[in-house]
């Protein structure tokens, strides 16, 4: 019971619709001048935003599914019962990642991580069709995908955690640690098949990479 309490914590902690969110404090802490600040307390505003759009709508979108019957419950145990709210979230990504492509404000090095996050949510949807692929295993491989290719490709800045400074392959190794913590954690809880999270990070990775070959 303990064992199966600590995977539904670590399970919401690293919900899918959060991941954009941890991508965009991290990418904030890394490399500010993206933004056109020298400091995350400085983007502090876009980072709510970010959160806003690409959790709490995409979230509301899901309650209000629940509400209506469409699902039972906010676990989307079934193929099914994920059609709606992978079609809501997918529309609101699309949205975004059009809207901070065309604004001068975003850096393009952001607008590959939006694009990344919707490109694997769309082939979630299109997998979900035949197989319960890991949103969670996507969500995670995509954070992972957005710190290699900081690694290299973009600003390779120290990682501030309060008074101390993470190099970025310090960084790199505790999301691998991440990836398998959460992995894990849908095991214990039966909500996926090894392959489904195996499948999930692949695709997560993938997406990000395929991003920035499109946008760079």
């Amino acid at each position: 019971m303990v064992l199966r309490g600590f995977a539904h914590i670590i399970s919401f902690i690293f919900h899918p619709l959060l991941v954009m969110t941890y991508i965009t404090i991290i990418f904030s802490l890394t490399n500010p001048e993206y933004f056109n600040t020298t400091h995350i307390s400085k983007n502090g505003l876009f980072i709510m935003q970010s959160f806003l759009y690409t959790f709490f709508i995409p979230g509301i979108g899901v309650l209000m599914m629940v509400m209506l019957g469409f699902s039972d419950s906010f676990q989307m145990r079934t193929r099914k019962e994920r059609v709606g709210p992978l079609i809501s979230t997918a529309v609101i990504y699309l949205w975004l990642t059009y809207n901070y492509y065309k604004s001068p404000a975003i850096s393009s090095a952001y607008v590959v991580f939006m694009l990344g996050s919707t490109i694997g949510i769309l082939v979630a949807f299109f997998i979900n069709t035949f197989s319960k692929i890991s949103l969670h295993g996507i969500g995670m491989g995509g954070l992972l995908g957005m710190v290699v290719l900081t690694m290299q490709h973009f600003n390779r800045v120290p990682f501030p955690v309060g008074t101390i400074e993470l190099s970025m392959t310090s960084l790199l190794m505790i999301v691998i640690l991440l990836c398998g913590l959460v992995g894990t954690a849908r095991l214990l809880l039966n909500a996926h098949r090894p392959m489904d999270i195996y499948g999930g990070f692949i695709i997560g990775l993938a997406a990000q990479f395929l991003a920035y070959t499109i946008l760079i």
